[in-house]
């Protein structure tokens, strides 16, 4: 439990952090954060822990052949297998600082094998959970949240041509309503994890997302609305209609 502890700390350590300082990657990249590494690289090496360490303690558990366990594998490595092989070679290129990179990496050590070990050996998950409304809520909302964040990430990356370079302002689904439904998307599907596993480990991973993602979403907001001066007004940072 000290770790799921050590989990929300890092979370409000995390937000009042980036409050102040915008992590230096993707259109924030700056010079002084030391030594880069090509971005697709950075990705894989700092997600792919997560799914790998999260199958291997799963496979070690008492419970890995339970059916709603079985279930919340699935989940994960959709989440991961996107995030950690295919969304990077869906990227354009460029670089990110090893020290971003370290710190992700650092983060999903810890975050992957607590939730795993929640998933397999802590929890109780019968048969019976299936039917749970925790959980078939919990599993709506993780898939909606999964499905935005794909989405978004496709959006962005139609904006630009062959050969074009330079930002566009992103139209079309949830950007109609805010500026970084990538960032809402897995944020929902994070605290839909919660909900589905009903697990402390679950609610720190949804915490620490929230506080990790939410403040970047401001940062990108405002850089948006400082770089285009015909932004739409009626446009949002990160919830739709509410912030």
């Amino acid at each position: 439990m000290w770790l799921i502890a050590l989990e929300f700390a890092l979370a409000g350590v995390t937000f009042v952090a980036l409050r102040f300082i915008t992590a230096p990657y993707g259109r924030f990249r700056r010079p002084g954060w030391g030594p880069t590494v090509p971005a697709r690289l950075g990705w894989i090496v700092m997600e792919s822990p997560s799914a790998l360490l999260f199958a291997i303690v799963f496979a070690l558990g008492p419970h890995r052949a339970g059916l709603v366990p079985l279930v919340f594998l699935a989940m994960w490595e959709l989440h991961y297998g996107y995030r950690s092989f295919v969304y990077p070679l869906l990227m354009r290129g460029g670089e990110m600082p090893l020290f971003v990179a370290c710190l992700g990496l650092l983060f999903n050590l810890l975050n992957a094998p607590i939730n795993a070990y929640w998933v397999v050996s802590v929890g109780q998950y019968p048969t019976g959970w299936l039917t749970d409304p925790r959980f078939l809520v919990g599993v709506v909302l993780f898939g909606a949240g999964f499905a935005v964040n794909v989405t978004a990430d496709r959006t962005l990356r139609r904006l630009r041509g062959p050969g074009e370079t330079g930002y566009k302002v992103p139209t079309g689904g949830l950007y109609r309503y805010i500026s970084s439904p990538n960032y809402f998307g897995e944020i929902v599907e994070w605290c839909g994890w919660a909900l589905a596993t009903w697990s402390p480990a679950g609610l720190a991973f949804a915490v620490y997302t929230f506080a990790n993602l939410a403040p970047r979403g401001i940062d990108h907001h405002a850089w948006y609305r400082e770089r285009f001066p015909d932004y739409p007004p009626e446009r949002r940072a990160l919830i739709p209609f509410v912030w």
